[in-house]
């Protein structure tokens, strides 16, 4: 995963390049936790060896993150941003771009703003258990959830909309919650 000249030039930068883990840590945790591993030049994580979050070692304001994912069946899973460590997790502060296997869940659909926005049904992920492209863009307080090219969910944090969803969600409890600037 080389990024050209003018790639660099405009602020792009490689997170995973399918050998290390070097741009990343556990959360609440200077080291990558023992679950997060490599294989063909993935990553994954492997559930028999508990749960742990993985988050970049920099923080981010405005950002585009593009990446890969599939999912096992059952999967839900999900891309949570703008994190900060201030709680004990990761969902009490970073909003979540949903990953999961849409077909036994419903309503709920991948790229989703986690129980705050509902993703678009159309363009379906190309296969749930296959290779699928995730795209969050966050711009200052506005944010664009990409499923495989398609964007399915669009927001403003801090918005009127967006306080009144957080205040009637199990949010509300969560005096932080998508309030960072950056993560």
């Amino acid at each position: 995963f080389a990024l050209d000249d003018a790639a660099r030039a405009a602020g792009w930068e490689v997170l995973f390049d399918g050998d290390d883990l070097d741009a990343w840590r556990g959360f609440r945790t200077t080291d990558v936790p023992a679950g997060w591993q490599i294989a063909s030049g993935a990553l994954y994580f492997d559930g028999r060896r508990g749960a742990a979050d993985l988050i970049t070692r920099r923080r981010y304001a405005s950002f585009e993150l593009v990446l890969e994912w599939r999912a096992d069946p059952g999967a839900n899973s999900g891309i949570l941003y703008r994190v900060t460590e201030a709680h004990r997790n990761t969902w009490e502060t970073g909003p979540e771009f949903q990953i999961l296997d849409d077909e036994p869940n419903g309503p709920q659909r991948t790229g989703a703003n986690y129980a705050l926005h509902a993703a678009a049904p159309h363009p379906p992920t190309k296969d749930p258990h296959g290779w699928n492209e995730a795209r969050i863009v966050v711009r200052g307080s506005r944010v664009e959830h990409w499923r495989n090219g398609a964007l399915v969910v669009t927001y403003a944090l801090g918005s009127e909309d967006w306080k009144r969803r957080v205040a009637d969600s199990k949010f509300a409890w969560m005096p932080d919650y998508g309030l960072a600037r950056e993560g």
